[in-house]
C-alpha cells in the first residue's frame, strides 16, 4: 500500500488550493440556499453551473466506484437524514427540520478536491444540533493529528474518542482516502482506531477526512438505487469532510475559503 501513495509536487499542491477554494465557495452557496422547500435538483444544477463558471468539473458527475457499477448520475451527492453519503439529489425536496449533507468534488487543472458539510434545514431539534457539531468537531480533532511522522491510525483514534465521549457512534464501513490525481487514491483512512497504525504521514501527501457521525449504531446499508448509504436503524448521520495536505510541519486545508 504504501507505494501506491503518491506525494504531490508544489506546482500539484498549488493547483488544488486553487481547485479547493473553488469547491469551498460552491458549498457555502449550497449551504445559504438549502432552505425549506428547496429541491436537490436546483443545488445540483447550481453546484455544476458554478463549478464550470469557475473553470473547474464536477468530478463525481458519471464517476463509477467499481467495475461493473452504474456511474453516479449527478454533481453533488446528497444525503437526507438517515442517509449518510452518496445520496442522489434527484425528486429530493427539503423540508424544516432535516439535516443534510452536501458533498461536492471539483477537478481543476487535471487534479481533484473533495468536502463535505451537513446542513440544519431551517429549525431542527437540539439533539441534531449536537450531532451536527460533534461530527464537525471530530473532523477537526483528526485534521489535527495531521503532520510527517504521525500515522493514519493516530488520525481515525482522535475522531472515534471525540465522536464517542460525545455520545455517538462513528461508520466504520466508510472513511477517507487518498485524493489529489484522482478522485479516491490510496490510503484509506478509517475513521476508528486499529490495530494496524497504518501509512506514515508524510509531507506532500493530500489526503480527504471524512467522519461520518450516526445517532444510533454504527451499522450500514445499501439503499435500492444502488448508491445512497442510510443507516440500519432509521436514525440521523452527519458528514463533515475537508481535502488536506501534509506540510513540513503540519498540514494545510485545502478546501477552505481563504
Amino acid at each position: 500500500m504504501k507505494n501506491k501513495i503518491s506525494i504531490k509536487s508544489k506546482f500539484e499542491i498549488d493547483a488544488l488550493r486553487e481547485g479547493g477554494k473553488i469547491l469551498a465557495e460552491v458549498l457555502e452557496l449550497l449551504k445559504s440556499k438549502a432552505k425549506p422547500g428547496i429541491s436537490g435538483d436546483y443545488l445540483d444544477e447550481l453546484a455544476e453551473k458554478e463549478i464550470k463558471k469557475a473553470g473547474g468539473e464536477p468530478s463525481f458527475k458519471n464517476y463509477v466506484s467499481h467495475k461493473g457499477s452504474c456511474p453516479f448520475p449527478a454533481a453533488l451527492c446528497f444525503s437526507i437524514n438517515d442517509e449518510i453519503v452518496h445520496g442522489i439529489p434527484y425528486g429530493k425536496i427539503l423540508k424544516e427540520g432535516d439535516i443534510v449533507g452536501i458533498d461536492l468534488g471539483v477537478k481543476y487543472k487535471n487534479l481533484f478536491t473533495d468536502a463535505a458539510i451537513t446542513v440544519a434545514v431551517d429549525k431542527i431539534n437540539p439533539e441534531l444540533e449536537k450531532l451536527m457539531e460533534a461530527t464537525k468537531k471530530s473532523l477537526e480533532m483528526g485534521i489535527a493529528q495531521v503532520r510527517p511522522g504521525n500515522r493514519i491510525n493516530d488520525i481515525g483514534t482522535a475522531i472515534q474518542k471525540y465522536a464517542e465521549e460525545n455520545g455517538f457512534s462513528v461508520v466504520r464501513d466508510l472513511g477517507g482516502h487518498g485524493v489529489g490525481r484522482a478522485v479516491h487514491e490510496e490510503p484509506f483512512i478509517p475513521n476508528f482506531k486499529q490495530r494496524d497504525k497504518g501509512a506514515k504521514l508524510i509531507s506532500g501527501m493530500v489526503i480527504a477526512i471524512e467522519p461520518m457521525l450516526n445517532i444510533g449504531s454504527h451499522y450500514i446499508k445499501l439503499d435500492k438505487d444502488n448508491w445512497t448509504i442510510k443507516t440500519v436503524d432509521g436514525k440521523y448521520s452527519a458528514h463533515f469532510e475537508h481535502t488536506v495536505t501534509v506540510t513540513d510541519d503540519g498540514f494545510e486545508i485545502l478546501t477552505k475559503l481563504f
